[in-house]
């Protein structure tokens, strides 16, 4: 990720990187009161039905993951208000996973936390957790079994909660590939 990686580039190049990413992300938002939300299509194809989706991977919840560690504070009403669009969403009915559950879902919580320090979202990822672990037992007994899968499954739900005791944020494979030694 370029935020990430900020540090590796020329100041100037990296003042454009960061410019651009403020500009597109501004200009995408779909604000209405304090929630905001990012569609899943700029354009939206004549043969899709538009959807509004509050997930990781489409939404909200990826937004503020992934931006939350731009530095400087050109973004933060927009993070906040994603964060506020995602609490209002509540956790998701598609099971506690990381791509497009609780646990993913939870993680801007924890973001949010690490980037403005406000009790408010450690709270609230806490609250998701307790959610994702009732659907977890849920779905253990529906399937008859656990899901091992890092972005779909519980291993990834497994280190959310992790992270929620230890009030940590780091997002597996995007913030984290290893355990620290």
């Amino acid at each position: 990720m370029v935020v990430r990686g900020r540090d590796l580039l020329p100041a100037n190049e990296w003042r454009q990187w960061e410019q651009r990413i403020e500009n597109t992300v501004a200009r995408t938002a779909t604000v209405e009161g304090d929630l905001a939300n990012w569609r899943t299509y700029l354009i939206q194809p004549e043969d899709t039905p538009p959807r509004v989706l509050m997930q990781f991977c489409h939404g909200a919840p990826g937004f503020v993951i992934s931006l939350a560690a731009l530095p400087g504070p050109a973004l933060d009403r927009l993070l906040l208000a994603g964060g506020e669009a995602t609490w209002a969403a509540g956790p998701l009915l598609k099971g506690a996973n990381l791509c497009h559950g609780t646990g993913g879902n939870g993680y801007a919580f924890l973001k949010l936390f690490r980037r403005s320090g406000d009790e408010r979202w450690l709270t609230r990822a806490r609250a998701f957790a307790m959610h994702g672990i009732v659907q977890c037992e849920r779905d253990g007994v529906r399937f008859g079994q656990l899901h091992a899968s890092l972005w779909t499954g519980d291993l990834g739900f497994a280190i959310y909660l992790w992270n929620c005791i230890e009030a940590g944020d780091a997002f597996p494979c995007l913030d984290v590939f290893f355990a620290p030694s």
